[in-house]
């Protein structure tokens, strides 16, 4: 009566599967392992690395061209010479004769006086300054147009990127470096332009992707359209009145400076503060590769030495 009897139909097999277990309670610790082995999938748009807003690089692009234009101010073709270029357009902000500046720009006279890179009054009057002062003047229109659509897209997208704090001063520093390889090789003329900061940015840019390389899906691809843009930009400095010391010099340090300022932490490594609530109890990875480490300490030994 109490018993019940397996039906003639049914297998042993199909009687197991209408029994339910409870599953067994190991207790707290044996929960707290499963969680910390088990972590919890991050949301889809989480992202460690937060974009910032940009806006020092357009602050950058803004005092170039007003600059510029406070350049023509001073220039006064129309007061100072007779072959001036569309005086009736532009008045006193007309340009220089094009056999003269062929840029469509001031005078040499105006830029030397207003700051622009001459090695003699470095050296023998120790203005230094002009080391400074000469990446922030341009020699025409075209100069200024093609440096600052160029820094339009790559700046912005380091500052994003990086932020401002860390792009300022590379791009800065850089275009001092540019301005310092300039004065060792071109002694007879004066130099001009933020190619050397710009060409910082792209050699940044290279470095960062050299020690962020595991960080990068499509490295061969990236790699090969960044070399292309930076052997284009080479090629530039052959034309006449292109100073590609300015550019080697600029490109150089910015390498070196990316290589020390632009390092991100390898994947494996988060940020507990970035990190979603819950997910990363800690991390058995280093915050960098071994040669990350060997990277910034080879470029800070040459920055200090150079």
């Amino acid at each position: 009566m109490g018993r019940r009897t397996p039906s003639e139909n049914s297998s042993p097999e199909s009687d197991l599967e209408k029994i339910k277990v409870q599953p067994r309670d190991s207790g707290p610790e044996e929960r707290d392992r499963r969680l910390h082995s088990c972590p919890p999938v991050p949301p889809p748009n989480y992202q460690p690395y937060t974009k910032s807003f940009s806006w020092l690089v357009p602050i950058i692009i803004i005092a170039n061209v007003a600059l510029f234009i406070l350049v023509m101010y001073v220039n006064d073709c129309p007061l100072k010479s007779h072959n001036c270029f569309g005086t009736d357009i532009f008045g006193r902000f007309a340009f220089q004769d094009v056999h003269e500046n062929p840029l469509l720009g001031p005078s040499t006279t105006t830029l030397q006086k207003l700051g622009a890179l001459d090695v003699n009054k470095v050296v023998e009057e120790r203005q230094i300054w002009r080391l400074f002062s000469c990446m922030w003047l341009h020699a025409g229109v075209f100069h200024v147009a093609a440096n600052m659509l160029s820094l339009l897209f790559v700046g912005i997208r380091l500052e994003q990127e990086f932020g401002f704090l860390r792009i300022g001063p590379l791009y800065v520093l850089a275009g001092v470096g540019g301005s310092l390889l300039s004065a060792l090789f071109v002694r007879k003329k004066i130099s001009v332009g933020a190619s050397g900061a710009l060409f910082g940015l792209l050699g940044a840019m290279l470095s960062e992707l050299i020690t962020n390389w595991t960080l990068y899906e499509n490295k061969l691809a990236t790699l090969l359209t960044l070399l292309l843009i930076i052997a284009i930009n080479l090629a530039v400095g052959i034309l006449p009145h292109v100073d590609n010391f300015a550019h080697l010099g600029g490109f150089v340090s910015g390498f070196l400076l990316g290589c020390v300022l632009l390092l991100r932490p390898q994947f494996g490594w988060v940020n507990l503060k970035k990190a979603p609530p819950g997910y990363f109890v800690a991390s058995k990875k280093s915050k960098y590769k071994i040669y990350q480490y060997i990277l910034l300490i080879v470029s800070l030994a040459l920055l200090l030495t150079g």
